[in-house]
């Protein structure tokens, strides 16, 4: 037969008891434990890859190698960050792979050159993706495009570059510097004659050093601002022109090239045209990435552009964050730039193409 033992303790052992669980419980002894951070777990002891869309040495791999850095510990679980670069087509490449190819759960991000993402409504048969599709992180600024001249130049004013013809270096008759002065002669009046071959801005810089042409095609405010600063201060050129989303304060009374185009059609190429420069030098995760850790990941790329210790280190290195972009600011610029009207579209890639 099971006997069943039963201890009496009496009202006052029982008093005894419940107060000291009530005490236990007042201390912390029984909480509950506290809920798990799913990203945090997600993300903790991971490597991730940071994707670059150039050759390293430039400003963007620059910039990109900068963030990777810091970016780690402002994620939740504080994962690293590994840069890898991934040169090739003026950044198609790499953003085709993170469009297509690259994992999707949250370990791959990209640094991207600016025109990769708004190739595809370029016409550029090569990016066949959909960047309106992508999870975009932000910017750590925008972009003013130039046209400058050196400051032993005839050319004093715009309105001289649109009376007499300027020679502007290039790479290819369809890169983008060539592009950019393709577009200044069909909305400003310009006369600028593309001169190409020349392996890249830097090339082209010293050929204008040397007076063999009048400029290149496309220099960024940014560009000069980092790896020109002695032509700044030294007063070595004349800026003529700046377009880009909005004016640069540094710049003072140069012309802007919004200002000066009154067409409604016009001002909607303009803006399709400069789209790059409004988006920076994106940051980017590829699509399908969870939610949560999309986030999460938006969250820890303005955290770390808005770090006095970022910000010290890309001082020290002459990249501006002059401007930050949220990823969804990014988003609904990529979303507006693709909503563009066909006939604008149509007009902007017969330009593009040189045709």
């Amino acid at each position: 037969m099971l006997m069943t033992s039963y201890v009496f303790c009496g009202r006052s052992g029982l008093t005894n008891s419940l107060a000291a669980a009530v005490a236990l419980v007042a201390a912390g002894a029984f909480t509950l434990p506290a809920q798990a951070d799913p990203v945090a777990g997600f993300y903790q002891g991971k490597s991730l890859s940071m994707i670059i869309s150039s050759s390293p040495g430039g400003g963007y791999d620059a910039l990109s190698r900068t963030i990777s850095r810091h970016m780690g510990r402002f994620i939740p679980g504080q994962p690293n960050i590994v840069p890898r670069n991934m040169p090739g087509a003026g950044g198609i490449v790499a953003n085709k792979h993170l469009a297509t190819s690259a994992a999707r759960d949250g370990t791959v991000l990209g640094g991207l050159q600016n025109n990769a993402p708004l190739e595809p409504l370029f016409g550029t048969k090569e990016a066949d993706y959909d960047p309106t599709k992508m999870n975009w992180l932000g910017t750590p600024s925008i972009e003013t495009g130039l046209l400058f001249v050196w400051h032993t130049s005839p050319f004093k004013t715009l309105e001289d570059v649109k009376n007499r013809e300027i020679t502007a270096g290039a790479n290819g008759v369809n890169s983008a510097p060539a592009f950019y002065s393709r577009v200044m002669n069909e909305l400003l009046g310009t006369k600028i004659k593309v001169i190409a071959g020349y392996p890249g801005q830097n090339e082209a810089y010293l050929a204008v050093e040397r007076g063999e042409i009048d400029t290149y095609g496309l220099t960024m405010w940014s560009s000069l601002t980092s790896v020109k600063k002695d032509w700044l201060a030294d007063k070595k050129v004349r800026i003529l022109l700046q377009y880009g989303p909005e004016k640069e304060a540094a710049l003072g009374d140069t012309p802007y090239g919004d200002d000066l185009i009154t067409n409604p059609d016009d001002k909607l190429l303009f803006a399709a045209a400069y789209g790059p420069l409004s988006l920076g030098r994106p940051f980017v995760l590829p699509p399908e990435v969870p939610a949560d850790r999309v986030a999460a990941m938006r969250k820890a790329f303005m955290d770390t552009i808005n770090n006095p210790e970022f910000r010290a280190e890309a001082g020290k290195q002459g990249l501006l964050i002059d401007s930050p972009r949220s990823g969804e600011q990014l988003q609904q610029e990529i979303t507006r730039l693709y909503a563009t009207p066909p006939d604008v579209v149509k007009r902007l890639r017969r330009i593009y193409n040189g045709a």
